[in-house]
């Protein structure tokens, strides 16, 4: 699948977890855990809180990058649950995205009441 592909399942796949679980409230784990089970359940590959070597310079550092999830090797989907939503989250998973050499990700914010106005694509060089 392309990464578009992967990224319109992993909407549905939101909207299914808050729908289910109720809205907004519950912790960023409750959420993730639950999009990782829907989102195998659907046929994808997930990695859940997967480390990502880093090196400076060189140099590997003792500390991994953690990303919530990397769906089918190629979209990395970060998950938060807060009442404010902060632009920086999307500064991060650029970051994440250059770090990993990947063309997508997704920060999805499950403390809207609406998680589809959470939703925030994050592009590195992908071609709509």
């Amino acid at each position: 699948m392309e990464e578009n592909e992967i990224a319109k399942v992993v909407v549905d796949a939101a909207i299914e977890v808050h729908r289910t679980l109720g809205g907004p409230g519950l912790l960023e784990a409750v959420y993730e855990e639950a999009l990782a089970f829907e989102l195998s359940s659907r046929g994808l590959n997930v990695q859940r809180q997967k480390a990502v070597p880093l090196v400076y310079k060189g140099r590997r550092l003792a500390t991994d990058l953690r990303l919530d999830l990397l769906v089918g090797e190629r979209v990395i989907v970060e998950c938060k649950s807060t009442a404010i939503y902060n632009r920086l989250f999307e500064a991060q998973a650029l970051t994440y995205l250059k770090l990993c050499d990947l063309k997508l990700a997704l920060v999805i914010n499950f403390g809207e009441r609406l998680v589809r106005q959470g939703i925030h694509r994050v592009v590195n060089g992908l071609q709509s």
